[in-house]
């Protein structure tokens, strides 16, 4: 790294070839499970072709490290991989947003990492990300510093140095070691924090996962599972339950199974959680106790912060903080994305880190919001209602005329009282504010976001109306923007208040669709709610 150019194409580590074929080799799995067993059950050569299976999969996972080479240029970074369909891909440096260092068990026993760069683009399929692996973890935060740190990554040419007679420049940039600034810890996991685990239900998803594998080993296999004794056994003893023991028994079973695996996975997910500011301009966030993860974000790139609330977590008084930003994978979760800068933890602390973050005040995360009004609250209500009420009255109504079960149309009942109790926390859950240059906005029930937006990362505003909005006098205001969900709603305001938060955010840009004479809205810079006088719309 020292003696190379910034123009040098580069290869993976050589360690890489280790990593690979174990990955394709796992990955493969099922299926070369699959071909042994049916060829062995057919008196074939059921070893020999898993064998065959197995080398074609490794050389496949050897060959990346011979097909892929990178290099970083003043301008671009480029990748160059594929063997009979080769492909440059290309990024120009201003483009890169956030850069992501991930080292699995394989990994950190083999000093590598992988590195993906983001783009602004990383959330759809296919679109901007750079991916790396795998390489030596000296290089991958080497190279960080490189894509991140651009003002400290090539030296002046020094006494001596030779240079281009035309233009004077050095005719071979040098990267030079980068010069660590200073770091300030924002927020680090505390083992209180663990509490929170289990109101995650993260667990769900390993469910998910167990029950999938396990169908596709069984489906490859050819194994019917209820032959097997453990398994024959048990659906023996659950089968001569009473119908109310056999739910409260999964239920329960379910239940212990979903909170012990959510534990597990926030300590494997979390541990060693800490986010720190550099201050070249930029957020660190490192966690991960058998899979490390390394996350930097541009400061400059940020364009608000998401509170998340599951219903469970905030049961709990708990809350996530997600980054508002460009170049992270919204599309698959913040976890996953790299997006959360601070895991499940009490409410209150992630109100702080936030302060911290955004430089302001207690007030633009946890100040109070405009309620949406009595006809925003009618529609909470005749949306949850109606559905549940039409499928009462459909269901009593074939219960009455065929034979269709009447727990249908009971359990429609009983869904009543909770239905409403749905309906009336989301409606306690709108709300939205102008807030020292930020739009707040609030929805959600199941999962309550409240989100504090920048004017400046706004880069546009959507009003949509749909048949039942116009009745009630309502609109959905949109904010469109680069960063996080491209788009943050506050719904159901009137279309005054609507064209009001829209002038706030970007003077000057409805005035042709405002009356002559109408007093224009100011921006509003400092905290508490704003005293904005309501434009009119003309025609």
């Amino acid at each position: 790294m020292t003696t190379a150019t910034v123009t040098d194409w580069r290869r993976l580590s050589v360690r890489m070839l280790v990593i690979h074929p174990i990955q394709e080799v796992v990955r493969a799995a099922p299926a070369l499970l699959g071909l042994l067993v049916a060829g062995s059950s057919s008196g074939g050569h059921g070893p020999l072709w898993s064998l065959v299976g197995v080398a074609v999969t490794v050389l496949l996972g050897t060959m990346r490290w011979f097909t892929t080479t990178y290099r970083i240029t003043p301008e671009h970074v480029q990748v160059r991989k594929g063997l009979l369909h080769r492909k440059v891909l290309t990024v120009p440096l201003d483009r890169v947003r956030t850069v992501d260092v991930t080292s699995n068990i394989l990994h950190r026993v083999l000093g590598l990492a992988r590195v993906e760069v983001g783009t602004g683009r990383s959330d759809r399929k296919g679109g901007g990300e750079l991916k790396l692996d795998a390489l030596a973890a000296a290089e991958a935060a080497h190279l960080r510093v490189e894509l991140l740190h651009r003002e400290n990554r090539t030296a002046a040419p020094a006494e001596g140095t030779a240079v281009d007679p035309a233009t004077g420049a050095p005719a071979a940039p040098v990267a030079v070691p980068w010069q660590a600034g200073v770091e300030t810890e924002l927020a680090a996991l505390r083992p209180g924090w663990i509490r929170f685990g289990p109101f995650t239900l993260s667990g769900l998803i390993t469910v998910g996962i167990i029950a999938g594998f396990v169908s596709r080993l069984a489906s490859e296999g050819n194994v019917n599972l209820g032959q097997i004794t453990p398994v024959k056994s048990t659906l023996g003893w659950f089968g001569s339950l009473s119908l109310p023991l056999e739910i409260a028994t999964a239920v329960v079973v379910l239940t212990v199974f979903v909170a012990i695996a959510s534990t597990l996975g926030y300590v494997l997910a979390f541990w060693g959680f800490r986010l720190t500011r550099h201050s070249s301009g930029t957020l660190h966030v490192n966690r991960g106790l058998i899979t490390t993860r390394a996350t930097t974000i541009e400061e400059r790139r940020l364009r608000g912060l998401e509170f998340s609330e599951p219903l469970l977590l905030r049961a709990v008084r708990g809350a996530r903080l997600i980054a508002v930003t460009t170049g992270l994978r919204v599309g698959q979760g913040a976890q996953r994305g790299g997006s959360m800068l601070l895991p499940p933890a009490p409410r209150r602390e992630a109100e702080s880190v936030a302060v911290r973050v955004l430089g302001g005040d207690a007030v633009t995360v946890s100040g109070p919001l405009t309620p949406h009004g009595p006809a925003a609250r009618r529609r909470r209500f005749t949306r949850a209602l109606g559905v549940v009420v039409s499928w009462t009255v459909v269901c009593l109504a074939l219960w009455e005329w065929s034979d269709l079960p009447a727990w249908t149309w009971v359990a429609g009942l009983a869904l009543l009282p909770v239905t409403a109790l749905i309906a009336a926390d989301r409606y306690r859950s709108l709300g939205h504010a102008l807030v020292a240059g930020h739009l707040i906005t609030r929805w959600g029930s199941l999962v309550r976001r409240r989100v504090a937006l920048e004017y400046d990362g706004i880069i546009g505003w959507n009003i949509e109306r749909s048949f039942f909005q116009r009745r009630a006098g309502l609109v959905t205001l949109t904010a469109t923007t680069a960063a996080g969900r491209q788009g943050y709603r506050v719904q159901d305001v009137t279309l005054a208040e609507a064209i009001r938060l829209a002038s706030a955010g970007s003077p000057g840009l409805l005035d042709p669709f405002v009356s002559e004479g109408t007093p224009r809205p100011e921006p509003h810079v400092s905290g508490g709610p704003p005293d904005l006088a309501r434009p009119v719309v003309s025609g």
